[in-house]
C-alpha cells in the first residue's frame, strides 16, 4: 500500500520530469504535459495552489521543505527550481528566476551531485538578473 508521503514524492518526481522536458522543449512530448495543471499539482504536493506558493518568500518555501524528511529535500528543491525556472522564463518574472536559482543551488547542495544542466541554468539566471 502506498502512503501519502510516497504518493507525494512520486508526484514531485513526475512533475520534475515533466518540467525538465518542457524546459528542454522536447517536441516529441505529448500535449498533455504542455498543459500541466500547476494549481492542482501544487495542491496535491503542498496543499496550496501555485499562486500561493509563488507569493511566498524563498525562506518560507525552504521552511516548508525543511518540514519534510531530509532525504526528500533534494526532490523538493529540484522540483521547485524547475517550476520557478519554467514559470519565470514563460512570464519573464525575475522574482521567479531568483527563486529558481536559490532552489537549484539548494538542490546541488542537498544532492551532492555535479549536474551541469542545473549549473548552466544557474549561470543563465545570474546573467538574466544582473
Amino acid at each position: 500500500m502506498i502512503t501519502d508521503k510516497e504518493f507525494t514524492l512520486r508526484l514531485i518526481r513526475q512533475l520534475t520530469q515533466a518540467l525538465e522536458k518542457l524546459i528542454l522543449d522536447k517536441p516529441e512530448e505529448s500535449m498533455m504535459q504542455k498543459e500541466l495543471d500547476f494549481d492542482s499539482l501544487m495542491k496535491d504536493i503542498f496543499k496550496i495552489d501555485f499562486t500561493e506558493i509563488s507569493a511566498k518568500a524563498k525562506e518560507e518555501l525552504i521552511e516548508i521543505v525543511n518540514e519534510r524528511q531530509e532525504r526528500d529535500h533534494k526532490d523538493y528543491y529540484e522540483m521547485l527550481g524547475n517550476l520557478f525556472y519554467f514559470k519565470g522564463k514563460e512570464t519573464n518574472n525575475t522574482d521567479f528566476l531568483d527563486k529558481a536559482r536559490t532552489f537549484y543551488e539548494l538542490y546541488l547542495q542537498a544532492s551532492g551531485i555535479f549536474a551541469l544542466p542545473i549549473i548552466n541554468r544557474i549561470n543563465e539566471i545570474k546573467k538574466a538578473l544582473s
